[in-house]
């Protein structure tokens, strides 16, 4: 028989690498629950969420999501059929082919996006607006300092 503890005791204290793996939870569900209201897995949300600012080729797409080639290739031909990207022919070379989202697929980013910040928002709102910024500038540093170890371009 399991029982549990008082309503109104206060949660268990985690440590650093518990705390960081069920934050990381939170999110995973959330983009999970956004994507797939939009027919995306969380793996093509972030192609496009990376392509929406830029056109990239395939094997920088490829480093940038840490997936393989011939993984990033099937996420592009799928996103393609829908309409979300393009692929766009190196001028001086037959082999190299660059991706970019479309308007339409940029709308799906920005509309995600915005749930995010919404949702997500929230979620940070119950800290005050000094630990909001002091924790923005943590997990800031600990994006750079994961990027720059793995060579992935921010």
């Amino acid at each position: 028989m399991t029982v549990s503890p008082p309503a109104d005791a206060p949660p268990p204290e985690l440590n650093l690498t518990d705390a960081l793996v069920q934050l990381s939870f939170i999110v995973q569900a959330v983009l999970g629950r956004l994507a797939g209201e939009q027919g995306l897995s969380v793996t093509q949300l972030r192609m496009l969420a990376v392509l929406d600012d830029r056109e990239i080729g395939m094997r920088q797409l490829a480093g940038i999501l840490e997936l393989e080639k011939s993984s990033v290739t099937g996420l592009v031909d799928r996103a393609e059929r829908r309409g979300l990207v393009q692929r766009i022919a190196v001028p001086g070379n037959r082999r190299a082919v660059h991706v970019t989202v479309t308007s339409a697929g940029r709308a799906v980013v920005h509309q995600v996006r915005d749930a995010i910040d919404t949702e997500l928002g929230q979620l940070a709102a119950t800290l005050s607006e000094s630990r909001q910024d002091t924790f923005r500038r943590t997990v800031e540093s600990l994006i750079h300092h994961y990027a720059t170890e793995h060579a992935i371009p921010l």
